[in-house]
């Protein structure tokens, strides 16, 4: 969140009842018997985040074991971040256009764990080709494929035949990613070549050889702020030495 800021307050509450917000208990909780008067004593932390004023209380625990339910949506969670927190960069341009509240981590977190987590609790796993890093409303062009070739390079290619519109341009620009899941690393490069090229050749580790990976592209206007096409998972591609 923002810049927090710890507030003190006092509030009469219906004729003697007072309420004080912030500091100890010890120091703020006081009884005066001759008078009747009491105060409460409540720790909030108020602050601005994205366009709103928030105040809001400090975390207590409740003292209950989680639910099933509880421990799933964890798992998922924990699973979902474990692969985007690697290209949050990715993630920022890809769901910055979805994210007016939440932050475009937050909502392609909450998107992914609905498309892309497969299985039966507790063993959820990922299904690597329902990812999505980038959600948007502009074209993807038709051909999309990815060829692997000698020396560990990997071949991208599109049509590009469609005249430029509103959600088209010649000049928007490719990004690609390459996830190897027996390695857990990536390979990207961001707004490598516009669509006009038709082709990008993405030379990967040569100590990719003889793994399966996965291979993603997106497309991002150079033309319109945040104006970005969804990510479009090309297949599992073994990379040749």
């Amino acid at each position: 969140m923002g810049d927090r800021l710890n507030m003190l307050v006092e509030s009469r509450i219906r004729r003697n009842v007072y309420v004080r917000f912030g500091g100890e208990f010890s120091k703020t909780h006081y009884s005066n018997m001759g008078r009747g008067v009491g105060c409460l004593s409540y720790s909030v932390v108020g602050a601005y985040w994205r366009t709103l004023d928030v105040i809001r209380g400090l975390p207590r625990s409740s003292g209950k074991a989680p639910t099933q339910a509880q421990k799933d949506q964890q798992l998922k969670f924990g699973l979902t971040t474990s692969f985007l927190s690697w290209i949050s960069d990715l993630v920022f341009t890809g769901y910055k256009s979805m994210s007016k509240i939440a932050t475009p981590m937050n909502v392609a977190v909450s998107y992914n764990i609905q498309a892309a987590i497969m299985g039966v609790s507790p063993n959820f796993t990922l299904d690597y080709s329902k990812i999505r890093f980038s959600n948007g409303k502009l074209a993807l062009p038709d051909g999309m494929e990815v060829e692997s070739l000698p020396a560990a390079k990997l071949k991208f290619s599109w049509l590009h035949a469609d005249p430029d519109d509103k959600l088209l341009d010649a000049t928007d620009m490719a990004t690609i990613l390459v996830y190897n899941p027996v390695k857990a690393k990536f390979v990207k490069v961001v707004n490598v070549v516009p669509r006009s090229s038709g082709t990008y050749t993405l030379q990967v580790p040569v100590s990719f050889a003889d793994d399966d990976v996965h291979c993603y592209i997106c497309f991002n206007s150079s033309k319109q702020k945040e104006l970005v096409s969804v990510s479009e998972h090309l297949g599992l591609v073994a990379v040749i030495a």
